[in-house]
């Protein structure tokens, strides 16, 4: 059973926050993160990417780095623009994008939860990713960003959240992108006291967007009672920051393919080989965005084609055979394009659903990719199938929109917190 528990949360000044947050560390490049924070000390930008205050050709992993963030987020603590609650609180964080809302519970997960499986990943994590990560909790001594975990929805949580939001906020702003984030602090120690205990009763969270920055959160906390002769289980260490969401909220995005070159075959050749498993329908120019599962759209030299898959290319009674990156794969990147790794190979790259197909487009025009696939969103349902199988899926098949900020909320290692 989950143990999401209160913490006391560092948050910043409510007429800075706008100024404060910012996108999740990974959704950007130093040069665009650079470009986002010019002008803005605040931006919290200099503290999860704290390489936009070095030189461009300066080693990201440097020890430097992270000294960086940590005494970057500390100068704002000392003047004053971060402060503690006083007391433990649950926090609600809504996200407002294209007219449709989600409100996540902000609360400290459990390392044992992570350790013991309660906390469900269906990917990979890469050791370089997750050192860099780990690196930064180390130094800060802090959750400096949440991650984005998902449960099954319970309508108790769902009455209780409902309550909450009819007070005022006490965050509420509209971000360059046109996402709207409102916060609230649940600090009523009835309420406090109801949800941690309708939270035991959940039987599993899932990890939905943040594998990397989850895995080093507990590794760190584990590393802490390890290192800790005294250790009683009760040490804020054993806990990290994230956001629950209940599952019927959310919604998953296509997560698209560009490809580099044909694999040395002319395109009749490749067009040739698609029949072997696909029914190959040619579009035109007008772009075409797959409806259903187990079709596919495809950008190749000025046209768009839809690829529906024969039968006997999938297996629909395997949560991994059934997935559409599954076929991709197995149908076209290995057996005709010769891309066998998809976490290794220079020659593909993933485009998330919100930059549209457009995009695509836009990368083959250029001349720098080759050929682009579009591919139908995965489900929720097909998310926590997987990861309750306790199988993992290929690499790069989940986009979530909106982000979570970072910024808004924060939590410290140790208690009190200190600099």
């Amino acid at each position: 059973m989950a143990n999401i528990k209160p913490f006391k949360g560092i948050r910043p000044q409510a007429k800075l926050v706008a100024q404060i947050a910012s996108k999740p560390y990974d959704v950007l490049n130093e040069k665009e993160a650079r470009e986002e924070a010019d002008g803005n000390e605040l931006s919290f930008y200099h503290v999860i990417k704290p390489e936009i205050d070095f030189p461009d050709d300066f080693d990201h992993y440097a020890d430097e780095i992270y000294a960086k963030g940590k005494s970057n987020f500390e100068a704002l603590y000392k003047k004053g623009v971060f402060n503690q609650d006083a007391d433990e609180c649950y926090y609600v964080y809504s996200q407002t994008m294209n007219g449709r809302r989600q409100y996540g519970i902000v609360g400290a997960a459990s390392v044992d939860d992570y350790l013991n499986n309660v906390i469900k990943k269906h990917e990979l994590t890469r050791p370089d990713k997750e050192e860099d990560r780990k690196k930064h909790v180390r130094v800060s001594k802090l959750n400096y960003e949440p991650v984005f975990f998902a449960y099954r929805h319970k309508p108790e949580i769902d009455a209780i959240v409902d309550g909450i939001i009819t007070a005022s906020p006490v965050y509420e702003f509209t971000a360059d992108d046109g996402i709207g984030h409102t916060f609230w602090v649940v600090n009523d120690p009835t309420t406090v006291k109801t949800l941690q205990s309708l939270f035991q009763a959940v039987p599993a969270v899932y990890v939905a967007d943040g594998h990397h920055r989850t895995a080093a959160a507990a590794l760190v906390g584990a590393e802490r009672r390890a290192a800790n002769p005294n250790h009683n289980g009760t040490e804020e260490y054993n806990y990290f920051l994230a956001v629950h969401f209940p599952d019927n909220q959310l919604s998953i995005m296509d997560y698209n393919r560009v490809v580099k070159d044909l694999n040395g075959l002319s395109t009749s050749e490749f067009m040739e080989k698609l029949n072997d498993s696909f029914q190959v329908e040619k579009i035109g120019a007008s772009i075409y965005k797959p409806s259903r599962l187990h079709d596919f759209g495809m950008y190749l030299e000025g046209n768009w084609y839809k690829l529906t898959s024969k039968s006997g290319t999938y297996d629909d009674n395997d949560p991994i055979g059934i997935l559409d990156v599954t076929v991709l794969s197995k149908q076209i990147l290995e057996p005709i394009l010769a891309i066998k790794d998809l976490r290794t190979d220079k020659r593909i790259e993933f485009v998330g659903g919100l930059r549209g197909l457009g995009e695509l487009e836009k990368r083959v025009n250029s001349g720098e990719m080759k050929v682009a696939f579009a591919l139908y969103p995965v489900t929720m349902k097909q998310l926590i199938d997987i990861s309750d199988s306790g199988l993992i899926m290929p690499p790069k098949v989940t986009w979530f929109e909106p982000k979570l900020r970072s910024g808004l909320v924060l939590h410290a290692l140790d208690e009190p917190y200190t600099v």
